[in-house]
């Protein structure tokens, strides 16, 4: 039973929106603090070459998730010197990091000798839980048969979610996104909370393209992303920056991703570039259902602040 291709395309999604869920959760935090980072998908093109190679040398995924996070930190932090400190548009600064993102990733992804595009995974990936849970009729692939990752992320949305709504920090982050000079009189300091919040969303990407890495794809290859970094995107303003909706838009996303997998198991043949597209114009699809309806639009607005520059001299 457990091997039928509905389990298996079920628990195949879930492992395949694990990646999108730490971006899109990083974007939340990011996008929440009135900062707009565009660059989710450069973040995590370093994040994974990073991680790859932290996880060869090492043989640790703990290692590898790390040094991947703060590859995406490294270009996040970047963002932050350009869209918080020196004010310019976070549109331009957020796409060209995707430039750069993809340029640096490739450069040290085929530098040395041997390079990394010719390095074989290092790092086990390995369920966590029994196999006595595991091999349970139908929810034991699905619930229990993943990694500690993949239940980290679920742990992540509870936190945020937590965070954001019930703490006093995430009430902070909430007000600089919606009146940065309000909450800059109140004696929040808006520049802080920015870097932090932007921070943040850089070492989610990062860890996303570092799991994306050496878990799923189990190589590095230039370009590995695939687009990942911008459905993440969308899915922080389709689920209306609340992490709970991004949980169920990445499954979604998850198992538009793995649809050729699916597909495969059934033996029907459908062309691959199809099914790249898939997940894109599902997106848009959703877009304009939601532009569609006021309401809808009204429940999924963004950050009030959002993508505007702040300058104390200017209240």
């Amino acid at each position: 039973m457990n091997d039928t291709v509905l389990i298996l395309s079920i628990a195949s999604a879930i492992v395949a929106a694990t990646p999108i869920l730490f971006a899109a959760l990083g974007e939340i935090i990011t996008n929440r603090s009135g900062v707009m980072n565009l660059g989710i998908e450069g973040m995590m093109l370093m994040g994974g070459v990073i991680g790859f190679w932290a996880g060869n040398g090492t043989g640790s995924l703990t290692m590898a998730l790390i040094a991947g996070g703060f590859g995406g930190v490294f270009l996040a932090l970047i963002h932050a010197v350009l869209a918080v400190t020196l004010r310019v548009d976070q549109t331009v600064s957020g796409l060209s990091l995707v430039i750069v993102g993809s340029g640096l990733s490739s450069f040290i992804g085929t530098s040395g000798e041997p390079s990394l595009l010719s390095a074989r995974n290092a790092v086990e990936v390995t369920p966590l839980l029994p196999s006595a849970l595991r091999d349970l009729p139908a929810v034991g692939p699905i619930l229990f048969g993943h990694d500690i990752v993949v239940y980290i992320g679920v742990l992540a949305v509870i936190a945020a979610t937590y965070v954001l709504n019930r703490t006093p920090q995430g009430l902070a982050l909430r007000a600089v996104g919606e009146d940065p000079a309000a909450a800059d009189a109140a004696g929040i300091s808006v520049v802080k909370m920015r870097y932090i919040a932007t921070a943040v969303g850089g070492f989610g990407a990062g860890v996303g393209g570092a799991y994306l890495t050496v878990a799923i794809v189990g190589t590095w290859q230039n370009g590995l992303t695939a687009g990942i970094g911008w459905i993440a995107v969308a899915l922080v303003i389709l689920a209306g920056w609340r992490p709970w909706l991004a949980l169920l838009g990445a499954l979604a996303f998850g198992g538009l991703n793995g649809l050729g997998f699916t597909l495969q198991l059934a033996q029907v043949n459908v062309p691959s570039d199809f099914l790249k597209m898939m997940p894109f114009i599902a997106a848009y699809l959703v877009v304009i259902l939601v532009s569609a309806s006021p309401n809808r639009a009204r429940r999924l607005a963004a950050p009030a602040a959002l993508a505007q520059p702040y300058s104390r001299e200017d209240r």
